[in-house]
């Protein structure tokens, strides 16, 4: 039995990579890619900026893995507030408020995805688009199948969307009678469905 429990614990490397990770998710999101050095983060996690390079070679690496891990956690939420649902507006004011409840989490890992740019990073602009384009494919999907009006751009609509979207992080406030994530996502859709000018 002691076997199978000492077994079940996370490695210590997996554990210190995970600190590394969650520190430098904090600093991007903070202080901007640039301005985060390795021996920040080494320091916040008290250990060596070697010990930084063991489980990543590079900054932009890291800024890469912490990304990754922030993608993920908004593209598995989204996933599962879409799921079993048909209605295609539906589907979509679900994925806006899944989007926004974890944004507006104040979670490092979102915000990066939305502080650091791939210009800010040449050496892993292309990792960091792929991530980005995986996750906005999902929007791609939801938009393509609303119905709208004739000749509507879908593309810029949908880029449209998750700017605004992405932008709420920067004027929200809890608690001070704004709406949460999914009042927010409903205003969204209700005026982009129905408009927002006064019927004539």
């Amino acid at each position: 039995m002691a076997q199978a429990k000492l077994a079940s614990r996370p490695r210590l490397e997996d554990q210190t990579r995970w600190r590394i990770l969650a520190a430098a998710a904090e600093r991007f999101a903070d202080q901007g890619y640039a301005a985060t050095s390795i021996r920040d983060i080494a320091r916040e996690v008290g250990v060596t900026v070697g010990a930084i390079y063991v489980h990543f070679p590079s900054k932009d690496r890291l800024v890469v893995a912490v990304s990754e891990e922030g993608i993920g956690r908004i593209g598995r939420a989204v996933d599962a507030a879409i799921a079993g649902l048909d209605d295609p507006w539906d589907r979509l004011a679900a994925a806006m408020r899944a989007h926004l409840e974890v944004l507006l989490s104040n979670a490092a890992f979102a915000r990066v995805i939305v502080r650091v740019t791939p210009a800010e990073v040449p050496d892993a602009a292309r990792d960091l688009r792929q991530l980005r384009d995986g996750y906005e494919d999902r929007f791609r999907r939801l938009v393509d199948a609303l119905d709208v009006a004739p000749g509507t751009d879908r593309t810029l609509l949908r880029l449209m969307l998750l700017g605004a979207l992405n932008h709420t992080q920067t004027w929200h406030r809890r608690g001070a009678g704004r709406a949460d994530a999914a009042g927010l996502a409903h205003q969204f859709v209700t005026t982009l469905r129905h408009g927002a000018a006064q019927p004539e």
